[in-house]
């Protein structure tokens, strides 16, 4: 099912894709992609093999003060990925500039699977470009800090990067972008 989904997402796109022509391709129900992965976003992620759980991320950014969420969306981060010494997120940043279905990949997680249902939730208004202004944000500290290894960024703790950087995610997601 893996490999169909790999080979749908890879064609047309998370948007595209259809859970029924994967299934399909995978010679099984559609029914079991709901059934194993919770539907088309959790195969998506499983597909991607990344250690992480959209919905519960999201839940764990908008839980609390909505003016503190750009220190969450840092600290959940960095936990998330410091876990697995950035692990598939290095895979997949190191082939976005050489891979159009790298590229595409992370597009969409940014704007579909993340961080635009979570602007959709906070920001008041230019929601396409505050999500993606999020994703260079979050892409960018990846790259420093899991690809470059750029010090002392590389080993700071998240306290600090979310006090450094929360702000500018803040911003991005509920302040004036004009």
């Amino acid at each position: 099912m893996l490999a169909a989904a790999r080979a749908e997402f890879a064609e047309r796109g998370y948007q595209g894709a259809r859970v029924r022509s994967i299934a399909a391709s995978a010679g099984v129900d559609a029914a079991m992609v709901n059934h194993w992965f919770g539907g088309k976003e959790g195969l998506f992620v499983a597909a991607m093999d990344l250690p992480i759980d959209p919905e519960a991320i999201i839940a764990r950014i908008l839980a609390g003060d909505p003016g503190q969420a750009g220190e969450r969306i840092v600290r959940t981060f960095i936990s998330t990925w410091d876990a697995v010494g950035g692990g598939p997120f290095v895979a997949l940043l190191r082939s976005v500039a050489t891979h159009e279905t790298a590229a595409r990949m992370i597009r969409e997680f940014i704007t579909d699977v993340i961080f635009g249902r979570m602007v959709s939730r906070l920001a008041p208004d230019q929601q396409m470009l505050r999500a993606c202004l999020c994703g260079t944000q979050v892409v960018g500290l990846g790259m420093a800090r899991y690809v470059i290894k750029l010090e002392p960024l590389a080993s700071a703790d998240a306290d600090t990067l979310a006090a450094a950087i929360g702000p500018n995610l803040q911003r991005y997601l509920t302040g004036s972008i004009s």
